[in-house]
């Protein structure tokens, strides 16, 4: 199993003048610790789970190129991608821009979209469930179609383009891997058996049998399109934050390195090959100490 870390929160507690400095700090404590991948949110206002609205967010791709700039290893990518707020074209390009960049570490995580207040706030289009789902599919064959260095017209539904042209290509061939997330059975999954090299399923919730379930929902779908199960990473994304004895926010329980390895365990055993996780306490460099026991235990 490997091990990820996502960065969801940006509220450091010397606040945005020192925000780069402590994000590059993190970056570097996660890429020399053995992390496999560093991943950001893509939203622009502050998720209810973390905190408020108004809270600190920053805008994902420029985070992430930064923070290519500041690690050597481990990969790059969104939890996930809004396919609504770029334009595919756009999208191909800023992924095969941080590939390029990072020497190959870029990955593409998308879905459709869910966060209304931000999209209205900002004067994004907001179309319903269905449209969503039908331009993350556009944007899925967009991309791919560049990536393959195909300049012909692409005509869908929701977009037209005369010359998809992609130069430079990206470094990863033939594409920087494309994970989708999400747990809906009939739409995402599909998506994922029909597109996608990772799958990213959210641990919460799901009960001790959900994620089973969800593995072999997509084990059906790519029944049907004809699919290798196998060449597909079961992803999963997970609150997880280590007891270093030091105060937590409110309402956030820290974990034992025996209680975070039997957790992960028990992920594994489900099916999951990576595990992607949150930490309340990003900044506290004996937590990722206490991670590193945990890599070991469970890789």
């Amino acid at each position: 199993m490997k091990i990820g870390l996502q960065i969801p929160d940006f509220t450091t507690p010397d606040g945005p003048p020192r925000l780069g400095a402590d994000l590059a700090t993190v970056a570097r404590t996660a890429d020399e610790g053995g992390f496999e991948f560093i991943a950001v949110m893509d939203h622009f206002f502050q998720i209810a789970s973390v905190g408020p609205s108004e809270r600190e967010m920053l805008e994902a791709y420029t985070t992430l190129g930064y923070l290519a700039a500041c690690t050597s290893r481990a990969k790059l990518l969104t939890l996930v991608t809004g396919a609504i707020y770029r334009e595919p074209g756009i999208l191909a390009k800023i992924i095969t821009t941080l590939d390029v960049l990072s020497a190959g570490r870029a990955w593409l995580g998308v879905g459709a979209a869910w966060n209304e207040e931000e999209s209205r706030g900002l004067g994004i289009e907001f179309p319903s469930v269905a449209e969503r789902f039908e331009r993350l599919e556009e944007t899925l064959q967009i991309c791919l179609q560049m990536w393959r260095g195909d300049e012909s017209p692409y005509r869908g539904r929701h977009y037209q383009l005369d010359r998809p042209l992609n130069s430079p290509q990206s470094l990863t061939r033939p594409h920087p891997p494309i994970l989708i997330g999400g747990g809906g059975e009939r739409k995402t999954l599909r998506l994922v058996a029909q597109y996608a090299d990772a799958c990213n399923l959210f641990d919460l919730g799901l009960g001790p049998d959900g994620i089973p379930r969800k593995l072999d929902v997509i084990r059906e779908h790519c029944d049907d399109v004809g699919r290798d199960y196998d060449e597909i990473s079961k992803t999963c994304l997970a609150r997880l934050t280590m007891d270093t004895g030091a105060a937590l926010p409110d309402g956030v329980t820290g974990h034992s390195v025996d209680q975070a390895v039997e957790r992960l365990s028990r992920l594994r055993d489900a099916g999951i090959d990576h595990v992607i996780f949150s930490m309340a306490n990003t900044t506290d460099p004996a937590a990722y100490d206490l991670v590193g026991e945990v890599v070991r235990q469970v890789a």
